[in-house]
């Protein structure tokens, strides 16, 4: 069994460790957690490094706990946040936490027999009926301002904006997330808590509640948070984060993602994003110093990650979608793509309106009078003459070729192609 620490400090994944953790992991299987936001319906990458470093607890032996918090979310944790987020309603957080528990199926084994078989827990189930009263009384008085008040996350949100300051229900939300893992110790004998480097403060805020109400030691491991090279936000595109939900980023967009990174990123990524083992991803490295311009290295973590958060199927069809503006993908491999990652595989690509009505129609027409993917009928004439347009990945070298509905695309599209680089949209409609 491998060594939970050392795995992930080979692999850059520990910012801060409270004394005496790996001693006590040594010991035998350990319970611990990670906290989970519920603010949207699927996770993001950026929820991944902590899924990863749970995945790696279960495979050393020990069991995990993902918390996915319903109670917590309806208040919003201050950490990182430069103002106060909106609160969401009880309707909304329970749709919310039934997509994670189903994502989080993907990477943990909730399933087996197994005696580490990860649990999924829910801080609303035990935080809905305590009341304010009782919360005070029992967790208020053991934690004092002051030692609220040093933490960074408060520090640094009241150094922001006086003038905005920070809301008495904010202020909370480390009290909150200290009695969660007060309330897991007690139930459950979890004595670790996993998360990010923003995290830290209420994580500690945690086992020293677990030390004022007398209880045994507990113990806090956090990992970096996810730079990009060149400084940039991890996870962010120009059109907003990339989500495990294929229904907001699609797995080609997904694939897409990984495949683009930096040299310096993918060598830092696939340390932390991939199961490869040691050596297998110090021999990739190398292979790729070799020859940067093959960008072998962001291939494989593409091709490890979008498998693991999709399947290996939707990696092929990632794969063979990617071929389609620079490879040599054939009209079978067009009409195999469904509409979302036709669209962002040509996305940007001009795009012209036919009605259904007028098909049958002459590609001249279709092509210069209808739309003006050519400037004149005699310009398409000569480019098709001479075998340098396509039509759904298929020449068309005949000009008395007539477009019928057999030439659209998942009911609505026919894709136009001058030589090897100017793509056209045709929308029948």
């Amino acid at each position: 069994m491998k060594n939970f620490v050392e795995e992930l400090k080979w692999r850059g994944m520990i910012h801060n460790i409270t004394p005496g953790t790996e001693e006590e992991l040594a010991k035998g299987p350990m319970s611990a957690y990670v906290g989970i936001d519920p603010t949207g319906d699927s996770l993001h990458i950026g929820h991944l490094v902590s899924i990863m470093i749970l995945k790696h607890f279960q495979a050393c032996g020990n069991k995990p706990y993902a918390l996915v918090g319903g109670a917590t979310g309806m208040i919003g944790d201050p950490s990182m946040k430069s103002q106060e987020r909106n609160l969401l309603d009880e309707q909304t957080l329970s749709h919310n936490v039934a997509c994670i528990k189903k994502q989080l199926g993907k990477f943990l084994d909730f399933e087996s027999d197994a005696p580490n078989k990860a649990e999924l827990v829910n801080n609303y189930d035990w935080m809905k009926d305590y009341t304010f009263i009782n919360f005070t009384r029992d967790i208020g008085k053991l934690i004092t301002v002051n030692y609220m008040m040093s933490k960074d996350s408060v520090k640094k949100r009241l150094s922001r904006d006086s003038s905005e300051g920070m809301s008495f229900t904010e202020f909370t939300y480390q009290l909150l997330q200290g009695y969660d893992f007060l309330y897991l110790y007690e139930h459950h004998n979890v004595r670790l808590q996993l998360g990010g480097a923003d995290q830290w403060g209420n994580i500690t805020t945690g086992t020293e509640l677990i030390r004022r109400t007398g209880g045994g030691e507990a113990f806090a491991l956090t990992c970096p948070l996810i730079t990009k090279a060149d400084g940039g936000k991890f996870g962010k595109t120009e059109k907003g984060n990339i989500w495990l939900d294929p229904e907001r980023t699609s797995p080609y967009q997904f694939y897409q993602f990984w495949l683009n990174v930096s040299d310096d990123d993918a060598e830092k990524y696939i340390k932390i994003f991939t199961l490869l083992d040691r050596e297998t991803i110090e021999t990739a490295i190398a292979d790729h110093r070799q020859d940067p311009g093959r960008r072998s290295l962001q291939k494989l973590l593409a091709k490890e990650v979008t498998t693991m958060v999709h399947s290996e199927e939707e990696y092929l069809k990632a794969v063979a979608a990617s071929q389609m503006l620079f490879g040599k993908a054939s009209s079978e491999d067009l009409r195999k793509l469904d509409e979302k990652t036709f669209l962002d595989v040509f996305e940007g690509v001009p795009t012209f309106v036919i009605a259904k009505e007028k098909l049958p129609l002459s590609i001249l027409d279709a092509l210069a009078v209808e739309t003006s993917v050519f400037p004149s009928k005699g310009e398409a004439r000569k480019m098709i003459q001479s075998n340098g347009f396509s039509l759904n990945k298929e020449k068309i070298s005949d000009i008395n070729y007539q477009l019928s509905g057999s030439d659209i695309i998942d009911g609505k599209y026919i894709l136009a192609q001058k030589g090897k680089k100017d793509y056209y949209i045709l929308v029948v409609k």
